[in-house]
C-alpha cells in the first residue's frame, strides 16, 4: 500500500474504508537472525536499515508494550544537527540528512517541519562560543547563521529583551532544524520495516539474555524463548536494567525528563527557541499547543513521570525568557526516561558479550538521532564495523578516558547534561 495525494482523496471520498494495517502483528518464530529488544524509533529504524541497507529479513524487534509507546512518544519533536565535537557533530550532520529525505524514502508523511532553531546566547563569551560552533559546522556543510540582537528581535520580537539578568545579546539559529511528528516517525518505520519481512512483536517482553561460553544465543520473553545470533539491546531509559540480564554493568543513570503542551494558540513562534541560561527550549506544534521543557529531574528514576519542583523551575525559565507564555494554560505534561552517560554522549557499540550489541546513552538528543542512529547501529549490527559517523561512540572510552565527549562542559556527572 502506497500513499499519495490522489490516495488519500479517494479514501476521503469511499468514507475511508479500504486502509489497510501499516504493519503485521506478528508471532514470534523459534529463531531469528538478529533480535532488536525495543520497538521505539531506535529500535524500528534499525530493523528498517537491517533490511533495507543490508538485506536481512529474517529479524524481530521485541517491545514488551507498544510500538512507539516509550521516549519516541514522549518528547519535544526537535530535529537539528548543531553540535560542536568532533564525533557528536558528524553524527548529528549524518542523521539530518536522513531526516530531510525520510518521508520520500518511507512514503510516510512524518511531517518534518524545518522551521529552524535559535539558540540564544546571554553574554559575551556565550556569544563567542556560539561564533565557533557556527564556524565549525559551516566548516563542515552544514548551516549556522550569527545573529545579532537586532536579528533575534525579528524573528522573535515576544522576547524579553531587556531582563537584567539575562539580556540577549544575539544568537545561533540553523535553519535546517525544526520538529517532526514522533508518532509518525515510529509508524513509517515500523511500516517500512514490516513491508520488507521484519517481524515486529508487540506486549513481549524480554525477561532474560540467553549466554553460553561469552556468547549470545537468545533470548527469554514472556512469550517464550526465542534463539537469536545477534541481539541488539535498544531499550533507551532501561537499557541498564536490559544490560544486566545479561550480565553487564553500564555507565548509565535513568532520569526523568519533563515536557508540556499548553492549549492551542495562534500562530506566535515560527521556529524553535532555546534559551541559552535557562535550559529552556519551546516551540509550537502544527495544532497551535507550545511544546517546551528543560533539565531533568535532579534524581534517578524509573517512572514516566516528573514532579512539581521540576515543573516549577522549568515555568520559571519560560517566564523569563518570554514572559507572554504566562498568559497560555498548560493542558498536560508527560515524563521521558533518560539514559544519561557520563559525558552526555551515545553508545553504540559491541558488547564484551559475542554477538550482543549496545544502543544506549542518548540524553537529551534521542529523538534528532533516531534515522542517524538506526542507520548506524544496523551497520555494526550486519558488518561488526563501526559506521564512521558514530566510530567515535565506543563503550570503552569510559573505562580508558579516551575520547570522552563533554558537549556541554559540565564533567562527568550524569544528572548535568
Amino acid at each position: 500500500m502506497r500513499f499519495s495525494g490522489w490516495r488519500v482523496l479517494r479514501e476521503g471520498l469511499r468514507g475511508n474504508k479500504g486502509w489497510q494495517p501499516h504493519w503485521r502483528d506478528a508471532e514470534p518464530k523459534a529463531e531469528y537472525d538478529a533480535i532488536i529488544i525495543g520497538g521505539g524509533g531506535h529500535g524500528l529504524s534499525t530493523a528498517y536499515y537491517l533490511a533495507k541497507e543490508h538485506g536481512l529479513t529474517n529479524i524481530a524487534v521485541l517491545e514488551k508494550g507498544y510500538l512507539g509507546g516509550g521516549n519516541v512518544g514522549r518528547n519535544t519533536t526537535i530535529v537539528r544537527a548543531n553540535y560542536f565535537l568532533d564525533g557528536n557533530s558528524q553524527f548529528y550532520s549524518h542523521s539530518l540528512k536522513l531526516w530531510e529525505n525520510l518521508e520520500q524514502e518511507l512514503n510516510y508523511n512524518v511531517m518534518l517541519s524545518q522551521r529552524g532553531q535559535l539558540m540564544l546566547c546571554h553574554s559575551d563569551g556565550q556569544r563567542d562560543a556560539y561564533a565557533r560552533r557556527g564556524n565549525s559546522i559551516v566548516g563542515q556543510g552544514d548551516d549556522a547563521e550569527l545573529l545579532d540582537v537586532e536579528g533575534v528581535r525579528k524573528i522573535a520580537p515576544f522576547l524579553d529583551f531587556e531582563n537584567t539578568r539575562f539580556p540577549i545579546y544575539g544568537g545561533l539559529m540553523q535553519r535546517r532544524a525544526g520538529t517532526a511528528r514522533h508518532d509518525a516517525v515510529a509508524w513509517g518505520y515500523a511500516r517500512g520495516a514490516s513491508q520488507r519481512g521484519v517481524d515486529l512483536i508487540q506486549q513481549c517482553e524480554v525477561t532474560g539474555i540467553d549466554v553460553e561460553n561469552g556468547v549470545v544465543r537468545g533470548v527469554q520473553t514472556t512469550r517464550g524463548p526465542i534463539r537469536a545470533k545477534k541481539v541488539g539491546i535498544v531499550t533507551a531509559g532501561r537499557s541498564s536494567q536490559v544490560a544486566a540480564m545479561a550480565g553487564l554493568r553500564l555507565p548509565i543513570e535513568s532520569h526523568v525528563l519533563q515536557a508540556f503542551v499548553t492549549e492551542g494558540l495562534k500562530p506566535v513562534i515560527d521556529s524553535v527557541i532555546s534559551f541559552g541560561m535557562g535550559h529552556f527550549y519551546i516551540s509550537q506544534s502544527d495544532k497551535g499547543g507550545l511544546v517546551f521543557g528543560g533539565d531533568l529531574d535532579y534524581y534517578a528514576s524509573y517512572a514516566a513521570r516528573g514532579n512539581l519542583p521540576a515543573k516549577e523551575h522549568v515555568m520559571e525559565a519560560g517566564m523569563t525568557l518570554m514572559p507572554m507564555i504566562g498568559k497560555a494554560k498548560v493542558l498536560r505534561s508527560w515524563g521521558g526516561i533518560m539514559d544519561m552517560t557520563p559525558d552526555g554522549s551515545p553508545i553504540i557499540d559491541k558488547s564484551p558479550i559475542e554477538g550482543l550489541f549496545l544502543n544506549c546513552g542518548w540524553c537529551y538528543g534521542g529523538f534528532k538521532a533516531v534515522p542517524g542512529s538506526g542507520n548506524s547501529f544496523a551497520h555494526l549490527m550486519a558488518t561488526g564495523n563501526h559506521h564512521k559517523p558514530a566510530e567515535k561512540f565506543r563503550l570503552d572510552r569510559f573505562r580508558t578516558g579516551r575520547g570522552l565527549m563533554d558537549e556541554e562542559g559540565t564533567g562527568s556527572q550524569h544528572n548535568l547534561h
